[in-house]
C-alpha cells in the first residue's frame, strides 16, 4: 500500500508574491507520486504584528489567488486533497505547525512541514514512500530529511548537499549558488536532483533539522510529541527536537544526501507590502526594526532554555505586548 502524506503550509498575506514557486513546485512532486496526499494551507491575514500597505480588497483578493492556486493542485489526479483555511488573529508558524501535526497524524503515514520559502524536490513523496515501505515495520517511529544549501557553521555539514558542503560560507553573498542568501529557482534545484541514479539514504547522529522540509512519520505525534505552547513565535523546531528527545530520545533521523531541497530564507519578496518596510532593504533587518519582533524572539528562546524547569514561568504574547507599553 502507498505510503499516505500530509503537507501543510503556513502563508502570511505579505508572502503573496513568493508563495507561487512553492506551489510549482509541488505540483511537480504530486504529479510525480500516485499516491494520497493531502495538502493543507493556511492564510495568515491578521495586522496585529505588522501593517499592510494592501486595501482591503486587495488582501481579499491576495486571499483568493492563493485558494485558487492550491484548489488547483486538486485537479491534477486523483487522490490529492486540498483543505484551505485562513485566520484573522495572530497565527504564527509554531501555531499552525502544533495545528497540522495534530490535525492530520490520524489520517496519514508521514506529515511534511512545508514553507513558503521552499521549493520542493519532485522526488520528496517517491523517496520518502520508499524510505517508509522499508523502514515503518522496523522503525515506525522517524524522521527524515532532505539536503540542503550552505549554512552558516560547521554544525550543518552532516546534512548539506554534497556540492555545496566544500564550498564557503559568505554572509550576505546573494550571488553564489551554494550560499543562504541566494534565491534558488526550482531549475535550478531540478539540475543538481535530476543527476541522481540512485539514492544516498544515511542515519544522522545527533539529530539536525530545521523545520523546511521536515518529514515526521505519524507515529511520533501520536505518542505526545509535538511543539509546545511556549514556543509562541519561532524556534518551533528547536522546540519539537527538544521535545522528540525527551518523550522518544534518539530516534532514527534518515537523511537524502543527494536530493536537494531548497530553502529561500532571504528571498527578496519574502516580505512585501508590509508598512514601514522598503522593498531594497535586506531581510534580515526588516523585522528586527520592530521591538516586538526582538523581544518575541528572545522570550521563545527562553522558553526553550526553561522547558523542564519546573520554577519557570513561560513569557506570551501578553508578555511581550508589556515589554514594549
Amino acid at each position: 500500500m502507498k505510503t499516505k502524506f500530509a503537507i501543510g503550509c503556513l502563508i502570511q498575506w505579505y508572502e503573496i508574491d513568493m508563495i507561487s514557486e512553492y506551489v510549482d513546485s509541488l505540483k511537480d512532486a504530486v504529479i510525480s507520486y500516485d499516491g494520497e496526499i493531502y495538502i493543507d494551507i493556511n492564510f495568515v491575514m491578521n495586522q496585529d504584528l505588522e501593517k499592510s500597505t494592501m486595501t482591503q480588497s486587495e488582501m481579499d483578493d491576495a486571499k483568493l489567488k492563493v485558494y485558487n492556486m492550491f484548489l488547483d493542485l486538486q485537479k491534477l489526479r486523483d487522490g490529492i486533497l486540498v483543505f484551505t483555511n485562513y485566520s484573522k488573529n495572530i497565527y504564527t508558524i509554531a501555531d499552525y505547525r502544533r495545528d497540522f501535526n495534530n490535525k492530520f497524524c490520524d489520517s496519514v503515514d508521514v506529515l511534511v512541514w512545508g514553507e513558503s520559502d521552499m521549493i520542493v524536490p519532485k522526488q520528496m513523496f517517491i523517496s520518502l514512500d520508499l524510505l517508509h515501505q522499508e523502514q515503518s515495520s522496523i522503525t515506525p517511529k522517524y524522521i527524515a530529511t532532505f539536503a540542503i544549501c550552505k549554512m552558516w557553521d560547521d554544525s550543518w555539514k552532516q546534512i548539506e548537499h554534497p556540492d555545496f558542503t566544500n564550498k564557503p560560507f559568505i554572509e550576505g553573498d546573494t550571488k553564489n549558488w551554494w550560499n543562504i542568501p541566494y534565491t534558488m529557482t526550482k531549475d535550478e534545484m531540478n539540475s543538481f536532483n535530476d543527476k541522481v541514479i540512485n539514492l544516498e539514504l544515511k542515519l544522522i547522529k545527533p539529530h539536525k533539522f530545521n523545520g523546511c522540509g521536515l518529514a515526521i512519520s505519524s507515529e511520533i505525534i501520536k505518542t505526545g510529541v509535538n511543539i509546545p505552547k511556549s514556543s509562541f513565535f519561532i524556534h518551533e523546531d528547536t522546540s519539537f527536537m527538544i521535545m522528540l528527545h525527551k518523550i522518544l530520545g534518539d530516534i532514527p533521523q534518515y537523511h537524502f544526501g543527494n536530493i536537494l531541497l531548497v530553502h529561500n530564507r532571504k528571498h527578496k519578496n519574502k516580505r512585501k507590502y508590509v508598512n514601514g518596510e522598503s522593498d531594497s532593504d535586506y531581510i534580515d533587518i526588516k523585522r528586527k526594526r520592530f521591538d516586538w519582533y526582538n523581544i518575541a524572539n528572545k522570550m521563545c528562546e527562553q522558553n526553550n532554555a526553561n522547558l523542564f524547569n519546573a520554577n519557570y514561568k513561560s513569557f506570551t504574547w501578553h508578555d511581550v505586548w508589556n515589554s514594549i507599553k
